[in-house]
């Protein structure tokens, strides 16, 4: 079967380079960052953009208030700096006054006007109408409609100045300013196109939208009057254009890659892309010279819940609902085994609590989790009246095709002390809905941040949040965590917010409502040609300071 692979995987390097030479002489000359989206795009608006395919889009062609830095840090964008009031709850921005839009011909002779506050002002405004039912609706959740301006939480004070007001002080709100959401449109545009505007992009960012073949290809070009510059007063972007092309077959993907049709590929799941790596997930030397891999820490915890309510039948009669229980399945399985024979590698096993690595308020020598213990996993069991798991009721682990090794895994390693457990697999929708819906007691779940922040994790965990009008999927409520979690929302001291998150996550570990299983990584490979692709823990594509070297 090895050798069967490696042939395929040959034969296809070798039909793909042959079959390139036209589409070269196609950009011959220009410089054009190629990549694929195996699972398409569905929209080119920022009210759209809730999945990474999107976003990843959107970012090239878009520019809002602040912007991400790969260091999860908040830099000036169109806003080149801002004031926050005292109380945390009006945020003033001062606006470049030398953005524009791309250019369309529904602007003065078809030039890109200036970007002025009030297309700020329609921009949110737009994402939080009913009519438009955007899912980036929620970021705004937190607005005061006061009377002193009519009733409306954006104003623009005048050509260069924004005001937002909050309802409440609310610390990460800079962050989720970041997203692409929060991107800002033409209202001339928008109005022309109304439903296919995503189809008919016009932004402010590095890129300009130019072709859609849907299914197949999408192509943006430079745009060259974009506004910012590297730390030289260079002009950006460097190249010329971007090109996705949307292939669904992942192998195929990679083979194109490997023949030089992709300058990029995201994460490393396929057979193939395992002959290029060391057992350790490092490049393998004879491939490091063509190839550069990129690594780093992505903001997403995977894990099992538990549902904690006692008010619900389903907690009420489940051994479950004990928490030496829940401690003793923390205990019972090897992390770090799983990460080596299961996922290669890529990853961190979750041994603190639910704030994944790469957050600022990440810290592992404070927040203490669960390390392989089958003996301590078994004393938990006799003090919770099970001794060797006799009388404790078979518990099911519900879950999807995509995870089920893993679920199999800790399965086996549950019945090992005592715990028996069967696994159920589950579609990928019916497994969501019956979640929202507090239907399943035991489950496999991820949690990717939409901001860095951690209170975009520990709102999961806050019993204002239950489901289905919240995150809160496991209907934990704690009073001390609800009490330090509102503590948070208005402390605006970095390190002091940092010290109430780990507090809360204390809790978390201490009551046991999920397992931590790892945090996840992002894994990037370029060919040699491209230099100075950034990476960041949000996994977030940005190409305005891309080099490729022909």
């Amino acid at each position: 079967m090895r050798l069967l692979s490696t042939l395929t995987l040959l034969l296809s390097i070798f039909l793909f380079s042959c079959g390139k030479n036209d589409k070269a002489k196609a950009i011959d000359g220009k410089k054009i960052f190629r990549y694929n989206e195996a699972a398409g795009i569905t929209s080119l608006d920022p009210a759209r953009s809730r999945n990474r395919e999107n976003i990843w889009a959107c970012n090239h062609l878009y520019n809002g208030l602040v912007q991400m830095d790969d260091n999860l840090k908040i830099q000036p964008s169109i806003a080149s700096r801002w004031e926050i009031s005292e109380d945390g709850k009006t945020y003033t921005f001062y606006l470049r006054n030398d953005v524009t839009f791309h250019d369309h011909e529904l602007f003065p002779n078809g030039k890109g006007r200036k970007v002025t506050a009030k297309d700020f002002v329609y921009s949110f405004n737009r994402i939080i109408d009913e009519k438009v039912a955007s899912p980036g609706a929620w970021i705004f959740n937190n607005l005061d409609f006061i009377e002193e301006f009519n009733f409306e939480p954006f104003v623009a004070l005048n050509d260069t100045t924004l005001q937002i007001h909050l309802s409440q002080s609310f610390p990460p709100f800079l962050g989720i300013l970041t997203m692409q959401y929060c991107s800002v449109v033409a209202h001339e545009v928008v109005e022309y196109y109304r439903n296919d505007y995503g189809n008919n992009p016009i932004g402010t960012g590095p890129f300009k939208f130019k072709m859609w073949d849907e299914g197949n290809k999408m192509v943006f070009l430079k745009n060259e009057n974009y506004f910012e510059e590297d730390d030289d007063g260079s002009s950006l972007p460097y190249i010329d254009g971007v090109a996705i092309t949307f292939l669904k077959d992942r192998e195929v993907e990679f083979f194109k890659f490997l023949g030089d049709e992709f300058d990029f590929v995201n994460g490393r799941e396929g057979e193939n892309r395992d002959n290029l790596f060391t057992p350790e997930g490092k490049l393998k030397p004879e491939y490091q010279d063509k190839y550069d891999l990129q690594v780093s820490s992505q903001l997403n915890t995977e894990y099992l819940g538990f549902l904690v309510d006692e008010d619900l039948d389903i907690v009420a009669n489940s051994p479950l609902k004990k928490k030496m229980v829940r401690q003793a399945i923390n205990y019972a399985f090897n992390r770090k085994q799983m990460m080596t024979y299961l996922r290669k590698g890529i990853g961190t096993p979750a041994n603190a609590g639910f704030i994944p690595k790469g957050l600022p308020s990440f810290n592992d020598s404070i927040v203490k989790g669960y390390s392989y213990n089958p003996e301590k996993a078994k004393e938990l069991l006799y003090a919770a009246g099970f001794p060797n798991g006799k009388n404790l009721p078979e518990i099911t682990l519900f879950t999807t095709a995509t995870y089920v090794d893993l679920c199999e895994f800790i399965q086996h390693q549950l019945i090992e002390v005592g715990i028996k457990t069967k696994v159920e697999i589950l579609q990928p929708t019916t497994h969501r809905e019956l979640i929202s819906r507090s239907k399943l007691n035991f489950f496999r779940k991820s949690w990717m941040a939409d901001y860095p922040d951690a209170e975009n994790y520990l709102a999961l965990f806050y019993s204002k949040n239950f489901t289905p009008h919240g995150p809160n999927y496991t209907h934990f409520k704690n009073f001390q965590f609800d009490k330090l979690y509102e503590m948070s929302q208005l402390e605006t001291n970095d390190s002091a917010r940092y010290h109430l998150y780990q507090e809360m996550d204390k809790i978390i570990i201490e009551e046991a409502p999920i397992v931590p299983l790892y945090y996840d990584q992002v894994v990037r490979l370029t060919n040699g040609k491209v230099k100075d692709l950034g990476i960041n823990a949000l996994n977030l594509l940005t190409l305005k300071k891309v080099k490729i070297e022909k």
